[in-house]
């Protein structure tokens, strides 16, 4: 039964003619003699048709300086938009101290926002993928004979980002940028979840037997360095080398192959993470979307 019933329908026993709650009829009640039906004025029918309901609060405007709560969170890294309408839901965000379950609720960027007790900023999080070219480096310390990869995703967003990882000027590839601490920290950790996939160019072919040495893996430095897979590249030299392990430290690849007496020539990262180099030339960058995104966190 829906509200207007409930509020229009009287009870059986209470309306004329009609069966009380013990099965007896009452006698019908005398009808009000009526005048003749007045028209009512077209102003009084148009203010009754505006009319607010009672108890309904009016909707208050989004001012200039307001977003959504669902999309503040959003922008602050933690969760999608809808995601985050299930904690709100489920009491999990306050409000300058106060639960808000509201759909919709408004907050400004002065406001203090805790999701699930962590303190949330209002910068929104930015994510660019760059195929980084040669000759261009992440370390600040290398002096001024080397460009850094700052400059060529400069401009794309108001927000400072920084490098996932460290590269050289020699190493080529995919690059992650964010603003997101947390994704920095998540992918430049020693132990990782998620694979990269280089090709490493050595300068003379690779021994079969220094393959299957590392496809088992190697202890370099006292440290054990473990592969996920190697193999030749297809329809290439045996110089030509397909690596895929999940730490994101470029030096690790270089040092398996220097450690079997070869020198890298080049290391090109054609994964990251499930990221590829599709439709991103050399040197371009692009935004990751929203299912990207998802797909990091969920690593």
């Amino acid at each position: 039964m829906n509200k207007n019933e409930g509020g229009n329908r009287r009870n059986a026993s209470n309306r004329p003619g009609g069966k009380s709650s013990f099965g007896k009829s009452k006698p019908p009640l005398p009808k009000r003699a009526q005048g003749p039906k007045k028209n009512k004025p077209a102003v009084d029918a148009a203010a009754e048709k505006t009319e607010k309901k009672p108890n309904q609060a009016p909707k208050r405007q989004k001012a200039a300086d307001e977003m959504r709560l669902n999309k503040y969170i959003s922008n602050s890294g933690v969760c999608s938009r809808r995601d985050a309408d299930i904690y709100i839901q489920s009491g999990n965000v306050k409000v300058n101290g106060v639960t808000v379950t509201e759909m919709g609720y408004l907050v400004k960027a002065t406001d203090v926002v805790n999701f699930d007790g962590a303190l949330l900023t209002p910068e929104k999080k930015e994510y660019i993928l760059l195929n980084k070219p040669k000759n261009f480096t992440t370390s600040l310390d290398e002096g001024f004979e080397h460009r850094n990869v700052s400059e060529l995703v400069k401009g794309a967003t108001k927000a400072v980002l920084s490098p996932v990882g460290r590269m050289d000027k020699n190493t080529t590839g995919l690059l992650l940028f964010t603003n997101d601490t947390d994704m920095i920290r998540k992918f430049t950790i020693p132990n990782q979840k998620s694979s990269k996939i280089y090709q490493v160019s050595l300068d003379k072919n690779l021994k079969f037997e220094d393959l299957e040495k590392i496809g088992k893996g190697l202890t370099i430095d006292n440290h054990r360095v473990n592969v996920e897979e190697i193999s030749y590249i297809d329809d290439e030299p045996k110089s030509e080398i397909g690596l895929k392990l999940r730490t994101a430290n470029v030096k690790v690849v270089r040092h398996i192959f220097e450690h079997l007496g070869y020198d890298v020539l080049r290391i090109d990262r054609v994964v990251f993470a499930g990221l590829t180099k599709k439709n991103l030339p050399r040197g371009n960058w692009r935004f990751l979307t929203e299912q990207e995104i998802i797909n990091l966190k969920n690593i």
